[in-house]
């Protein structure tokens, strides 16, 4: 409990979007870190299971925004936990590893997500996750866990090898103690890629589940063909991913004449974005982000999916359709703030980028 807390005999509030500081480091395998934040304000982090930060980084003078899932359950407020795997060339996972320790602090967004048994409670879970996608269904694990809730749970988790487990030992301790935990771990250096035989095996009842998955997109990939061609009710499926790669534009004809003289008959519009002095058109069906990544401009962004927050900016002037997925709060709304990557134009528009 903090100091505040025991001399007042409330709870502190609940921290949003500021600065935290780094308490521990802790290595979970060789190239996987959790790194220990809290609140440099007297404050409790309060989230769902399965919801993420993102964080806001300085490096190398270069501003840059990334996506972290939160590893640890809210049942444990004082602290928050990420999990980080270094990627090799990965320009923030690398940065973590090399700078991020007790007494660093750095600013965060959030926390922000739907993906979250908070908002699907059910009798029976199976978690599917593969490398550091386990973070979020560890979260899930651990609140399930720290709360003795009385739920049937199969994890099955993919991993390049034994060493490679991440959470190994913790999950083997959960499953000693907790009869209602199954966990299975499949190798690849096995040949062990999760399929529906090894589904059956492990959890034949999954039609009764609620499914959460994590992992890199060519797994969420495989693991949705998988349980919709065995008619899996796929409104009983969630899953939560980031890419960091530039977002593709819708496909239609992306030539320079045929979108200008689209947005001159009426049926496109103009974006004029103030700070770079570049103007581009973008067709109603469009968001901002998509149009701008085709016409060569590179804007903060990381999930392009409305989650994240990272595309966030000021429209100054102009209408758009925006369907976002909680990256944004009503009151920034209101304040004529927009994600990019979900906004499309409604009028001709101006951007505070």
């Amino acid at each position: 409990m903090t100091t505040a807390a025991m001399t007042t005999g409330s709870l502190p509030p609940a921290w949003s979007d500021g600065l935290l500081v780094c308490k521990q480091v802790h290595d979970v395998t060789a190239d996987v870190r959790t790194f220990v934040l809290e609140p440099t304000e007297p404050q409790l982090f309060r989230h769902d299971p399965g919801q993420f930060l993102t964080l806001v980084l300085d490096i190398d003078g270069r501003p840059v925004e990334r996506c972290y899932t939160i590893s640890s359950p809210p049942t444990r407020p004082d602290l928050v936990t990420i999990t980080v795997k270094r990627v090799p060339g990965g320009l923030v996972s690398n940065w973590l590893h090399d700078h991020l320790s007790p007494g660093t602090t750095v600013r965060a967004r959030g926390p922000l997500g739907q993906s979250s048994l908070a908002r699907h409670p059910a009798p029976k879970y199976l978690f599917l996750s593969a490398g550091s996608g386990v973070t979020p269904v560890m979260s899930m694990t651990r609140t399930l866990y720290d709360l003795a809730h009385p739920v049937d749970v199969a994890f099955v988790h993919s991993a390049r090898t034994y060493d490679d487990i991440i959470f190994r030992h913790e999950l083997e301790f959960i499953t000693a103690t907790a009869p209602n935990f199954r966990v299975f771990h499949l190798l690849d250096e096995r040949g062990e890629q999760l399929n529906t035989e090894i589904l059956r095996e492990i959890a034949p009842d999954f039609f009764e589940r609620e499914v959460f998955t994590c992992g890199p997109t060519g797994y969420m990939a495989a693991v949705r063909h998988m349980l919709s061609t065995e008619s899996f009710d796929m409104t009983r499926y969630h899953e939560e991913s980031f890419t960091f790669e530039e977002p593709l534009a819708p496909e239609h004809d992306t030539d320079t004449d045929t979108a200008t003289d689209t947005a001159q008959s009426g049926q496109g519009y103009k974006v004029e974005f103030t700070r770079s002095g570049r103007t581009i058109d973008c067709d109603a069906g469009t968001p901002v982000l998509a149009a701008a990544s085709r016409a060569g401009i590179t804007l903060p962004a990381s999930c392009a999916q409305g989650m994240c927050g990272t595309c966030k900016t000021t429209l100054l002037a102009g209408s758009v359709d925006m369907q976002h997925n909680g990256g944004i709060r009503p009151r920034e709304i209101a304040n004529n703030k927009i994600l990019l990557c979900c906004a499309k134009p409604l009028d001709h528009l101006v951007i505070d980028a």
